[in-house]
């Protein structure tokens, strides 16, 4: 084969795959956008039936508390009767898929993910949305590759152009797509592979922005201007007490894991049980506690939290959300991560504002500071924190001291040894959905076998 003929067929490939990713980018993203809407659906219901259960006294406590624990132990059975693979966040899960240890059921984990995801975050477990879309693109990628019979290495690159799509479209965050694909999954920076994780990112987030509008999904505020650079040292204390607390988080979050998968069989279910009991309680005397967290987040951001009242919200949201997590109910991390992020931004800066009035500081700097800070502790993926944070807020002003933060809090995490935290949950998982075939088989660098 000439040299021409050669380029003239990688070229063709490339376009080829250009088609693909834009059909991955549509299918992924309507499915994220499908699941979005129905939990925002479900959380206006949610948030009506609570108020509404008030209206009978003491008594109609009865009704939050059936609601949620009848959502979360429906939607933890659904888990692990059809697709154990599809608990948690499913993030882990699709890591070992794409390192070649794991395979996808597309079709169990789409319907399980969906339908489990939708029971138990509504329910109003403190989970997010942003791990299942991520799992529910991953899968739809699969399912397109496998209909188009695509060999086993442009598989992986749409299951991850899926996964990209997923996050896009749950975050109206195209940039914070493209990066977790090459930052979490990929690593790899091939021109292909980078315009196939755009290009979903990219269609995602336009479905998305149909659906929900084009604004960003929290209001920061960030048209006070940027933090002056003498309150730079504020941001280093942030990063630092961000990358602490992702130690904490860490122990906790493994801890929990590895003493609720000792249970089995009724033990099990009592323990969603209370989890579910937990939630209604809670629901029933403050609905801003339950949740992913979006309203808590919002609240920070919008100065509606009393300083003196963040340690006792960090707290208890900290052990919902290990809780709400230890069910195994399918449900993600980041939302959460970044209702505690916030409250460390709130806590840390008010304090230094309280003992230095007058630092000219808006607050809400602090806050989405602590956000992509505690992100890029826990994960382990910097621009990636610092992507989503950025898109999700609009507060580019901030930019420079989310940087510092992010820089610090990174530091930090590295220097007390933590493990990433879907690294350390995947080394927790065990290979699923039967022995890996010889065509897919892992190559030394961890790369699918097969042509391209």
């Amino acid at each position: 084969m000439s040299e021409s003929q050669d380029r003239g067929e990688g070229a063709g490939r490339r376009r080829l795959m250009v088609f693909h990713a834009l059909l991955v980018g549509l299918a992924a993203g309507g499915v994220a956008v499908a699941f979005r809407y129905l939990l925002f659906a479900l959380d206006l219901f949610r948030e009506a039936f609570f108020a509404w259960s008030h209206q009978f006294g003491t008594w109609g406590l009865v009704f939050p508390l059936a609601y949620s624990i009848g959502g979360a132990t429906a939607g933890v059975w659904l888990v692990r009767r059809f697709a154990p693979e599809a608990r948690g966040s499913g993030i882990p899960h699709l890591k070992g898929v794409l390192n070649g240890t794991h395979l996808l059921r597309w079709r169990r984990v789409l319907g399980v993910k969906f339908a489990g995801g939708l029971l138990a975050i509504g329910a109003g477990l403190a989970l997010g949305r942003e791990g299942p879309t991520v799992q529910l693109g991953g899968a739809t990628g699969e399912a397109l590759a496998i209909g188009l019979k695509l060999p086993p290495e442009r598989r992986r690159t749409l299951i991850a152009a899926g996964a990209g799509a997923g996050l896009a479209a749950a975050f109206n965050a195209p940039w914070a797509g493209l990066l977790f694909v090459l930052e979490e999954f990929q690593r790899d920076f091939r021109p292909i592979v980078l315009v196939a994780a755009f290009l979903a990112s990219l269609l995602g987030d336009l479905l998305s922005r149909c659906v929900f509008g084009q604004g960003p999904i929290y209001d920061s505020g960030s048209s006070q201007g940027p933090a002056p650079l003498g309150t730079l040292p504020v941001f280093v204390l942030i990063g630092g007490v961000s990358g602490l607390f992702s130690w904490v988080f860490h122990r906790g979050l493994m801890r929990t894991v590895e003493g609720c998968s000792k249970l089995s069989g009724r033990d099990a279910t009592r323990f969603t049980i209370l989890v579910g009991l937990l939630v209604g309680l809670a629901g029933w005397y403050t609905p801003i506690a339950i949740g992913s967290g979006h309203a808590l987040t919002t609240a920070v951001l919008a100065e509606h939290v009393a300083l003196r009242a963040v340690p006792f919200w960090f707290i208890w949201r900290l052990a919902l959300t290990l809780a709400s997590y230890g069910t195994g109910a399918a449900g993600g991390i980041f939302a959460p991560m970044l209702a505690l992020g916030a409250l460390i931004g709130a806590g840390v800066g008010g304090m230094v504002r309280h003992v230095f009035p007058e630092m000219n500081c808006a607050p809400d700097a602090f806050v989405v500071a602590g956000m992509a800070a505690t992100l890029t502790a826990i994960v382990r993926a910097p621009l990636t924190a610092l992507g989503l944070t950025l898109e999700m807020t609009g507060a580019f002003p901030q930019m420079l001291p989310m940087f510092v933060a992010c820089f610090c809090a990174y530091m930090i995490a590295e220097g007390l040894r933590v493990l990433p935290i879907y690294e350390a949950l995947l080394a927790r998982l065990p290979p699923s959905g039967g022995p890996i075939q010889e065509t897919e088989r892992p190559t030394p660098t961890g790369h699918l076998t097969g042509t391209s």
